[in-house]
């Protein structure tokens, strides 16, 4: 099993910045990809960023150019770095990790129990 435990929402006027970050434990040696999630209210779940073992890094349109997703192997710690936040960001942020090369739901190995980001315009 793997545990996932973020750190770092918050509350932020429009155009801040906010860094997310998510530490895991357990069977880590089954980590390849770690990323993060997003799910505001009444809406679906939707990938934010991924990030491989070796680095390959996939973001969804919305964040290109705002948000930026790296990884500490040796500290087993993904980091979500947040500029240029909009009111549309707010929403409880989930990492997510799983042995597979991508994330994809809905069959996404592990959780973690969500942050939420506030974003005030």
């Amino acid at each position: 099993q793997v545990q996932l435990v973020e750190s770092g929402g918050g509350l932020r006027q429009a155009g801040g910045s906010l860094r997310l970050s998510c530490a895991a434990s357990g069977s880590i040696f089954s980590i390849t990809t770690m990323g993060w999630y997003r799910q505001a209210p009444g809406k679906q779940r939707e990938l934010v960023a991924s990030i491989t073992s070796t680095g390959s890094t996939n973001y969804a349109n919305f964040v290109k150019g705002r948000f930026t997703i790296a990884r500490d192997n040796t500290k087993n710690t993904v980091y979500l770095q947040m500029n240029s936040l909009k009111p549309e960001d707010t929403a409880v942020y989930y990492c997510a990790a799983d042995p597979r090369q991508e994330l994809v739901l809905p069959k996404v190995a592990y959780w973690g129990q969500g942050t939420q980001v506030t974003v005030s315009s």
